[in-house]
């Protein structure tokens, strides 16, 4: 299964890149390390959701009503004139639902990394977050994913990119780096300089997936 990553890189995800860029305003090569850095986030953040029944039915239905692909069909037109302001609320909604109170932390962290302020990291994942549900719903039908072992199974898979890389990739660098379990301390852990500070950024970030 082609993971997350090689996604963005498809025609497809080149087409996303190049909307969501101008629809906020920024260049697309910061634009695509926003959302390389921010999609294998919000995924593993579903993924740890859906380890609960409750989460993963929430999930499964979510993708088989609303976001079940349909956004994916008509990029152009979606990008076209602007993005309409009930896919951008959707997309905050989704932010806000996946990451909680912790959103904040996770655009600041982004930000940091990626060179750009957190509010227009903001914007960013407010276009992006439908177009990944989208993406998800997408996979759940092609793959005609049906119950919550599935759904985790899927998200799995999609956040294991087995494309040969020269580099490692960011998403292979954060996926759990030391092993506790917690995804957004390792991505605040490079932004900080390497170590976790649990009293710092990275405790704030890390309690958000933690066990």
């Amino acid at each position: 299964m082609a993971g997350i990553l090689d996604l963005l890189q498809s025609d497809m995800g080149k087409t996303i890149i190049s909307g969501v860029a101008g629809q906020t305003n920024q260049p697309e090569s910061k634009t695509n390390d926003v959302l390389t850095m921010a999609l294998p986030v919000l995924m593993q953040a579903m993924k740890r959701n859906a380890t609960s029944q409750q989460g993963a039915e929430g999930l499964l239905n979510a993708l088989n009503s609303k976001h079940d692909g349909s956004i994916l069909d008509n990029l152009n037109g979606l990008f076209e004139g602007g993005v309409d302001a009930h896919v951008m609320d959707d997309g905050g909604n989704i932010l806000k639902h996946v990451l909680g109170n912790k959103q904040q932390h996770v655009e600041n962290a982004i930000g940091a990394r990626a060179g750009m302020d957190s509010s227009s990291v903001a914007n960013i994942l407010k276009v992006a977050a439908p177009l990944l549900m989208g993406m998800l719903g997408k996979q759940t039908r092609e793959k005609q994913v049906n119950s919550a072992s599935g759904i985790e199974d899927l998200l799995g898979g999609l956040l294991s990119s087995n494309s040969p890389k020269n580099e490692q990739s960011f998403l292979e660098s954060i996926l759990d780096a030391d092993g506790d379990g917690s995804v957004v301390d390792d991505v605040a852990g490079m932004v900080l300089g390497g170590s976790k500070k649990k009293g710092g950024l990275g405790g704030l970030l890390g309690g958000l997936f933690g066990k």
